[in-house]
């Protein structure tokens, strides 16, 4: 059987994999990244940092410090903290890019640290974006990035993969934009949830470098783990676009006599000799796979506040749907691609900004500003009336000038309009093309570039296979000391998909910092059930079912099982945030979505937790067993078992410096 591209990817960044052994969907790996993002966040990671007992980085050319969240603000603790991010980039060599640069995930691909075949992880769910260049971009939390910059590694689950091919071309005005909208519209019934989209297709090799970008970064909304594009013309002609225009200045951090960043012609050559490296085998295995006729797509808006809901601009237009705030901004949709499709619009309909409305622009970087203003773009937008804001962030995430107030109405460019997530939660954000937004500003209300409506609505031409489930063959695995190698106790059936974190660790005590462990235990579920801790018994099994634990990130929904004595959690997926949560913590979950058809087929139970038969684990042989059947479940790899023997990731990478540091 052949490889993906992202197994081929999650192979050459393995730390410690056998010579010639391949990585497969599942397995558990120690990963060691090209380069690993942080922006304002990093402001947190160092004290993570310094807690596990580091005081030097691993390798300072692994990560990169991209300043971009909370730019507008000038006061003293956020100049403060800033300041102190710097100063901690010149102590270490860390390369540093201050305010201003531009949005991290485009400082980190306009600068050449993403290159194809690349592993480059980010403390941010858009690192998705990386993935137009054909590398694998994926998020991490703060705790991996800590354990990175002290060691060069941390851990990753290889997740399931998605094959989501495009055929032919898109119609006139209609842009990358268009097309994530209609993936996470048409498929919305969880496709791709947690999978590595790999994208293909005659359709490909039509979409250009700035598409392909928008599409990666909001595989993320679309529920994805990555979003990653083939290694073609389209990605060298990119590269050779960008090659001598990476800062040469020196940063704080600064540079050794070979640089972290850039390429040259020469090094495009060499990867492109050795494409098929870079390429998906043709007989690869996926979990599903989808198909979209790009032909079909016709310009649609997302939401209100939701981004798996598409709206026709035609409907839209009969709707007549007033807007007070417009926005062409954030790591999706404001390079200079974007800049220019907007401006055109102004160019073409002419007049001004609408009465009653702002409209809000800030460039993806200062790169793209002094681009764009060299072409007109960028005054062409200012004197039609738009408020120009400095690269970075701003309000897609609610900071900074222009938050959307309660009541009011917004079209966006950004990538994501959850309730809140822009301003206050009583106010109605729908997501469209940069083209869509700058009409839309003119007019005053959510409208279509002239002509655009006039393409006829039709169903998009869409598919969908799912591969035959193929039983797999239960792999056995070495047990290390410490860990059990086995487990037995009642199943607690909690059958509900897409239980949130706040279901199983109420909000009401997250910030709670004086809980003790025995009191984080106490109030496990009781948003969910009220009632579980009246049939919990110390050793019970807890098994969920499809996207456990998804919502915040919050660690205590992990840790407080753990405290509670329950051994691990068996749901039908996980969201990959708690996973990486449970384990960075030393708390086993693991998947067996059989298991929980078995359970749903089995168990007569109306409340939301059911009492279910006793369950044994078999780690050593990856099989579970109750009701005289056997299901098997992917093995727990030694990185994933070191990590419950230590008790989690920050003591590992504890007990791996003192050991660094003994051996010298």
């Amino acid at each position: 059987m052949g490889l993906t591209l992202v197994e081929k990817i999650a192979a050459r960044h393995a730390d410690g994999l056998a010579p010639n052994a391949v990585v497969r969907s599942g397995d558990f790996i120690s990963i060691r990244p090209r380069h690993v993002m942080t922006h304002d966040n990093t402001g947190a990671v160092i004290p993570k940092f310094k807690q596990i007992g580091a005081t030097t980085i691993a390798d300072p050319a692994q990560p990169v410090f991209a300043i971009d969240h909370d730019i507008q603000n000038v006061t003293p603790k956020n100049l403060e903290k800033y300041a102190k991010i710097e100063a901690f980039a010149r102590e270490h060599g860390i390369d540093y890019y201050p305010p201003g640069t531009g949005i991290s995930h485009q400082v980190m691909v306009e600068q050449g640290y993403v290159v194809p075949g690349a592993l480059v992880v980010a403390s941010d769910s858009h690192s998705n974006l990386y993935g137009a260049m054909a590398a694998l971009g994926t998020p991490v939390v703060r705790t991996d990035a800590a354990s990175i910059w002290a060691t060069g590694v941390t851990w990753w689950q290889v997740p399931k993969l998605a094959k989501m091919v495009l055929m032919g071309n898109l119609s006139p005005g209609v842009t990358g934009k268009d097309v994530i909208i209609a993936l996470c519209g048409l498929f919305n019934k969880d496709e791709v949830l947690n999978h590595a989209v790999e994208f293909m297709g005659d359709g490909v090799a039509n979409l250009a470098m700035a598409a392909r970008m928008t599409i990666a970064n909001m595989t993320t909304e679309w529920g994805a783990l990555a979003g990653v594009f083939p290694f073609d013309e389209v990605t060298v002609n990119y590269l050779r676009s960008r090659v001598g225009k990476f800062t040469s200045e020196k940063r704080p951090g600064t540079r050794g006599p070979k640089s972290r960043s850039g390429y040259t012609n020469a090094d495009i050559d060499g990867w492109w000799k050795n494409r098929s490296e870079l390429s998906a085998d043709a007989d690869a295995d996926y979990a599903i796979e989808l198909e979209l006729d790009l032909a079909t797509v016709v310009p649609h808006v997302s939401g209100p506040n939701e981004v798996k809901t598409m709206v026709s601009l035609t409907e839209m237009e009969r709707k007549h749907v007033p807007i007070q705030k417009a926005y062409l901004l954030s790591c999706v949709n404001a390079r200079f691609e974007d800049l220019h499709d907007a401006a055109e619009v102004v160019r073409a309909k002419g007049g001004h900004v609408a009465d009653g409305v702002e409209f809000y622009l800030a460039p993806a970087s200062a790169e793209v500003q002094a681009k764009a203003e060299s072409t007109g773009d960028w005054q062409t937008l200012v004197n039609a009336g738009a408020i120009p804001l400095p690269p970075g962030c701003g309000a897609c995430i609610g900071l900074g000038r222009g938050l959307v107030q309660k009541g009011e109405t917004a079209i966006s460019a950004t990538n994501r309009n959850f309730k809140g997530r822009m301003g206050d939660r009583d106010a109605y954000v729908y997501l469209g093309s940069p083209a869509v937004v700058a009409a839309s500003a003119l007019a005053g209300f959510i409208c279509a570039p002239s002509g655009s409506c006039r393409i006829a609505e039709h169903a998009a031409g869409a598919a969908v296979r799912r591969a035959q489930s193929k039983p797999k063959p239960p792999a056995s695995v070495e047990i290390m000391a410490g860990f059990p190698p086995s487990v037995r106790g009642r199943v607690l059936f909690i059958d509900k998909d897409n239980l949130n974190t706040d279901g199983i660790y109420g909000s009401k005590h997250t910030y709670r910092d004086d809980m003790t462990a025995e009191e984080m235990a106490a109030v496990t579920f009781e948003n969910y059930d009220p009632n579980f801790n009246t049939l919990y018994q110390k050793g019970d099994v807890a098994v969920g079912g499809f996207n456990f634990g998804s919502g915040s990130s919050r660690e205590q929904a992990a840790t407080a099982l753990k405290f509670k004595g329950i051994p691990c959690v068996i749901a039908a997926s996980f969201s990959e945030t708690y996973k990486r949560n449970a384990f960075n913590n030393g708390f086993v979950v693991f998947e067996c979505p059989e298991l929980v058809t078995h359970l749903r087929g089995t168990l007569n139970n109306s409340g939301p937790t059911a009492v279910g038969p006793e369950i044994t684990i078999d780690y050593a042989k990856s099989i579970l067993t109750l009701d005289g059947k056997s299901f098997p479940f992917p093995p727990l790899s030694p990185a994933a078992q070191e990590l419950i023997v230590m008790g989690g990731a920050e003591n590992l990478v504890a007990a791996r410096l003192r050991a660094k540091g003994s051996a010298r």
